[in-house]
């Protein structure tokens, strides 16, 4: 049997392997609410430019709602042979109403009905993906004013550079998804414009109000240009590349909670909701949410660049290359919005070892720097002699085997003479966080004013910072500056 949905050139149905190529009822039935929702509009317009009579309109939108409601309850049966959403759609609306069903195809195409369907539902998943960035954010904003006293050893090269709060470092992450939901908000206010209407590729000859249709489905303007716009998949490339870049900051994140989390460093502990235990090593607790948030970034970049690759080659206007545009955006955004939960539930749960990280702090020689910025304040020495003087202070240190905060006042002379006793109030890890005050630095306050800040921008509401709290050092959650 042809596939009466084609029309009459085809004498004879696809081939078995032609249906299996060519079907996607398998992935795009997910586009379901989005299609009848397009089809609703569509009909109204007709009926409302006079192409439709009203009585057709009001029995499709009538038939529409009933094959929703069935989709909903999942009493509806997909069929492969009506190859996608679309055509399931309204083969049983046809069912349904009859030979109106027909007419509701009247001044569109598949082309700007699947265009329109796939802008909708990327434009439903953005906001729900930018309510889980924010969720993450206030969590990290959260657990940030907590910590805003924690210290712990800052990193470069992966080798301890200079003391940090553990606040501080949370709230760069913050930063970085606020970027994440920027550029997800940009992708989106970029792909708020209507396909519906451009029909196969070259618009219509009926008098429909694009206007109209685009209005109703909440659409800023409809497409300019009608070739454009059912060949355009630079919507969904875009929310491809934000959600790469999201997640590769959530990897980056993963990666420090399965490093934090080992017994080498022992900075954080995750919750059991959060960790798997050995099938043969009973002592093991391995951080695997965190690894696999890790790895999702493999996925989601795939899939931009497999749709890149797809559409580079493709003449104007609609291929059926851009079919495979939906199967591995589906799977992307699923990883990015899986992670975002993951990653939320792992930091509200997470607990650091305040006094583990403050002694790993000040491992390392981590106040160096304080000392060449105290020569430089105190004793007007021009920085680079003063790093230079460090950097004997530090040998000594290593030569004594003992910290910088081990060296006697006599140790410092012998180094260079101008050195006095004030020199010790700058070698505490305490002191060098607290010192770092300038906009953007880890000085507690600076923490809790961020954090501040940052909860008025998520929430909408006025946030006064925290005021900071004495503290006195300890193990797993009750520690901080003292």
């Amino acid at each position: 049997m042809s596939n009466k949905m084609w029309g009459g050139r085809f004498a004879t149905g696809p081939d078995a392997i032609m249906e299996e190529i060519n079907a996607s009822i398998g992935f795009d039935q997910r586009l379901f609410r989005q299609d009848i929702a397009g089809s609703i509009a569509h009909a109204t317009m007709l009926a409302e430019t006079g192409i439709l009579t009203q009585e057709d309109r009001d029995a499709i939108v009538v038939g529409l709602n009933e094959v929703l409601a069935e989709i909903e309850s999942g009493s509806f049966t997909f069929s492969r042979a009506l190859e996608d959403i679309h055509m399931n759609v309204e083969s049983r609306l046809r069912e349904k109403i009859g030979d109106a069903a027909g007419r509701l195809h009247t001044a569109r195409s598949r082309n700007d009905q699947v265009a329109t369907d796939f802008k909708l539902y990327v434009r439903d998943t953005i906001d729900t993906l930018v309510v889980q960035v924010h969720t993450l954010q206030l969590a990290l904003v959260t657990k940030a004013e907590d910590e805003a006293q924690t210290i712990m050893p800052g990193f470069t090269h992966l080798q301890s550079a200079q003391p940090v709060t553990f606040g501080h470092h949370l709230l760069a992450y913050v930063e970085m998804l606020g970027r994440d939901a920027g550029r997800l908000l940009d992708a989106r206010k970029r792909l708020n414009e209507s396909p519906l209407g451009s029909a196969a590729l070259a618009g219509t000859p009926y008098p429909i109000d694009r206007e109209r249709t685009a209005e109703a489905l909440g659409f800023d303007r409809p497409t300019a240009n009608s070739l454009d716009a059912v060949s355009d998949r630079d919507f969904i490339l875009e929310t491809l590349a934000a959600a790469s870049i999201c997640a590769m900051h959530l990897s980056r994140f993963a990666e420090e909670m399965v490093i934090w989390s080992s017994a080498q460093f022992g900075f954080v502990r995750l919750s059991d909701k959060f960790t798997t235990g050995s099938s043969i090593m009973p002592q093991k607790r391995n951080p695997d949410a965190a690894e696999l948030v890790r790895a999702k970034i493999g996925r989601i970049l795939g899939a931009l660049t497999s749709l890149v690759v797809v559409m580079k080659g493709l003449p104007l206007a609609y291929s059926k290359d851009m079919q495979e545009d939906k199967e591995v955006a589906f799977d992307a955004l699923d990883a990015l919005s899986l992670s975002l939960a993951a990653m939320t539930g792992m930091v509200g749960d997470m607990v650091p070892n305040r006094e583990r990280m403050r002694v790993s702090a000040a491992a390392g020689f981590s106040t160096a720097t304080d000392i060449a910025d105290w020569l430089v304040r105190e004793l007007n020495i021009p920085f680079r002699d003063a790093h230079h003087i460090t950097g004997q202070i530090v040998a000594l240190a290593e030569q004594k085997n003992c910290g910088l905060e081990g060296l006697t006042i006599e140790d410092f002379k012998f180094i260079d003479q101008r050195i006095d006793s004030r020199i010790h109030k700058v070698l505490t890890v305490e002191a060098s966080v607290a010192a770092r005050q300038s906009y953007g630095g880890t000085a507690p306050a600076n923490v809790l004013i961020q954090a501040a800040r940052w909860k008025t921008i998520l929430t909408g509401e006025p946030h006064d910072p925290k005021p900071l709290q004495k503290k006195k050092h300890g193990g797993h959650g009750d520690g901080g500056v003292e």
